[in-house]
């Protein structure tokens, strides 16, 4: 979900707190443990670049020297990167042949080089898509600044805005609308009575146009990452044909 604009702090007047585990944090200062985390990291990348362990089976086997190819084979390992069969059905990324190369290299079993999709899925995406909607919400903060005349304005406005959203809109409709550079000065249109329909009490949904989907549109990255015009303009609209009839 995109950051709400109206209470975001102007990029460069507030530093981000990092999202860093309570277990790499000092317990009394709560300052972030450098060397706690560098010895975490080393330590994963011990574990990873380690070489696969040999089944049970061979582990009373007499002591020579091991052939890597038959090994690997006995252990599950394709012949090639090509013999992965990695599933991305979340369609967030797609198997890749340079990542499956080096997975192939490393010796990892077709279970282990899945697991690596999916942690990547499960850890590193949601991470990746919070970083761009913080950088995409500071560009959209930087136009509001320039479009009100200064950082001092825009809080004025961005004031105004909140108070009248919260009495004039229904949430939702402030939640999609603040979201966007266009969402709030269409906002802003309307508080100042110059937009022809706003968004106000409730009306009948139009057909295949309710809140449920909008919603839904507000989660597609097309949305809150790329922000294709296009699809804020659904958006946009979408909430104020979902609740028209007042300013």
């Amino acid at each position: 979900m995109a950051e709400n604009l109206l209470t975001s702090p102007v990029p460069g007047t507030t530093a981000p707190e990092p999202s860093v585990p309570e277990k790499f944090r000092d317990p009394q200062t709560g300052a972030v443990r450098v060397d706690a985390l560098l010895k975490s990291y080393l330590e994963l990348e011990r574990r990873l670049s380690a070489p696969p362990a040999a089944p049970a089976a061979l582990a009373d086997a007499p002591a020579v020297e091991p052939d890597r190819p038959a090994l690997l084979k006995m252990l599950g390992v394709p012949d090639g990167p090509e013999g992965y069969c990695i599933a991305c059905d979340h369609g967030l990324f797609h198997p890749d042949t340079a990542i499956n190369g080096r997975l192939h290299e490393a010796g990892f079993t077709p279970e282990q080089a899945q697991l690596v999709y999916d942690l990547a899925a499960e850890r590193m995406v949601p991470l990746i898509q919070e970083v761009a909607a913080e950088f995409q919400a500071e560009r959209e903060i930087e136009r509001l600044v320039t479009q009100f005349g200064g950082e001092e304005r825009w809080r004025d406005v961005s004031r105004q805005l909140l108070a009248w959203a919260g009495k004039a809109l229904p949430r939702a409709a402030v939640e999609g609308l603040s979201t966007t550079y266009e969402g709030v000065m269409a906002m802003y249109r309307m508080m100042s009575g110059t937009e022809p329909s706003a968004l106000s009490m409730p009306a009948a949904p139009a057909p295949g146009g309710g809140e449920g989907e909008l919603q839904a549109l507000m989660r597609d990255p097309r949305y809150w990452r790329e922000r294709d015009p296009a699809v804020v303009a659904r958006v946009t609209e979408g909430f104020q044909r979902l609740y028209p009839n007042a300013g």
